[in-house]
């Protein structure tokens, strides 16, 4: 059944005060299995382990997307901008919606490993057999296959497309807010009411009034400060390496042919990369967590170690390096080797900048690689221009690159065995 609701739902929310929810469609995915199970997926993945409040989920972040692209609509209709197209509001909501409902646990980490993205996922639960492929359908027989089309960029009108990925989409607008809030940081906070009453359709687009070009300015440097101080954090990347370091000799291990002590089903598929929708729905972090548990005591001392050092927060140190080259991490190899550790599991050279984040580019258009669209500024005689072309603050940040290397390393062996480490690796480790 679709249409409207008889009476409207309402959900408190700790960062837009309430999220209404109007349609009966909308009211029915949320109450899917596959919706309810992003109240077991982290938002932020590890970013916990930094910061301690970061435990909201990607549900109360769906939610909020869906909120803030259902203001915008209501912003369009009630302008009566003839260049919206109110028959897409339905699917705009419910793209909104379910924009990341294909993420699987720690999912950055995770598809790192195992070759996976949870955008193909996403477009995997809306057109196979599953309860919110039942829901759309409800709204006609090809819904799904529009709903996908938005998700994978595909969809032929831009303008829908944007509302949910572009350089200022209701996606990044909600998890600044919402990543802020829950770290207990100022960095992401910027003024959205703002920045609603700004957006105006335009020729098939979504463009800023020129009026409000200082609030999004605000909101680019919260991203930029949020991006630095919150998503590149060293710590936060020290769990994910650590993370990712579990995966990959549990994986290691099961393709050698060790025999797992613990191993359920939806683990068992991942491994092999055979992993079926049914098992995919059961992959939560609370299986994860269960399952590092379980391999702390597993026969592999390495495997066991790194599932104690996630489980117990005792993440790899790091040291900053302005250049690392070739011979001098083969000297840290060989050193580390002749101390037991394992350089494949045991060092790692991170820069932040390789993450697939960007504070803002202006050359990255609809149909590239990363499929951003630019923020375009519309000025008093309608014709738009580019926001970098115009703010001297956007383009100080633009491509800016601030990364430095770290040199992620376990501490404990490197100090207890310090005396038979050469001089030079103990000032390079700071072991004197």
């Amino acid at each position: 059944m679709c249409g409207p609701l008889t009476e409207e739902k309402v959900f408190k929310d700790p960062v837009h005060k309430y999220i209404y929810v109007q349609d009966r469609t909308i009211w029915d995915l949320i109450n899917t299995m596959e919706f309810q199970r992003l109240r077991r997926i982290r938002q932020l993945g590890t970013t916990y382990l930094t910061f301690h409040g970061a435990e909201h989920s990607r549900f109360s972040h769906s939610l909020g997307v869906y909120e803030i692209t259902r203001k915008i609509i209501s912003q369009f209709e009630r302008n009566g901008y003839p260049d919206w197209p109110q028959e897409e509001r339905l699917l705009s909501l419910c793209a909104a919606l379910l924009h990341d409902v294909g993420h699987g646990p720690f999912s950055h980490s995770m598809e790192e490993v195992f070759h996976t993205h949870h955008e193909q996922w996403t477009c995997r639960i809306l057109q196979g057999d599953t309860e919110i492929n039942a829901v759309l359908r409800q709204v006609s027989p090809d819904f799904p296959d529009k709903v996908a089309a938005v998700i994978k960029k595909k969809y032929p009108k831009p303008i829908v497309v944007s509302l949910i990925s572009s350089q200022m989409d209701a996606d990044r607008m909600d998890y600044l807010l919402r990543d802020a809030y829950f770290t207990g940081v100022n960095y992401g906070t910027f003024d959205l009411e703002r920045i609603l009453r700004v957006l105006r359709p335009f020729k098939g687009q979504i463009v800023v009034k020129e009026s409000g070009m200082h609030a999004v300015e605000h909101y680019l440097m919260s991203r930029y400060q949020m991006y630095w101080q919150i998503y590149f954090h060293p710590v936060t990347r020290s769990s994910e390496i650590i993370l990712r370091q579990v995966f990959r000799r549990a994986k290691e291990l099961y393709e050698s042919g060790y025999s797992f002590y613990y191993m359920p089903l939806p683990l068992k598929s991942l491994l092999e990369q055979k992993m079926t929708l049914q098992h995919y729905m059961k992959l939560d972090e609370s299986l994860l967590q269960t399952a590092f548990q379980e391999w702390s005591n597993e026969g592999d001392e390495l495997l066991g170690d790194l599932c104690r050092r996630f489980l117990h927060r005792r993440l790899y140190k790091y040291i900053t390096m302005d250049n690392p080259d070739e011979e001098l991490l083969g000297e840290v190899s060989r050193a580390f080797q002749s101390i037991g550790l394992h350089p494949d599991y045991h060092m790692e050279i991170d820069y932040p900048f390789d993450l697939p984040y960007d504070v803002y580019r202006p050359d990255l258009k609809i149909g590239e690689k990363r499929e951003k669209a630019p923020i375009l500024l519309l000025d008093h005689k309608e014709s738009v221009s580019e926001i970098s072309l115009k703010s001297d603050i956007v383009r100080s940040i633009t491509g800016l690159h601030q990364g430095q290397y770290h040199l992620y390393y376990p501490e404990e062996p490197l100090i207890s065995n310090k005396n038979i480490l050469s001089k030079k690796m103990k000032e390079l480790f700071h072991l004197n």
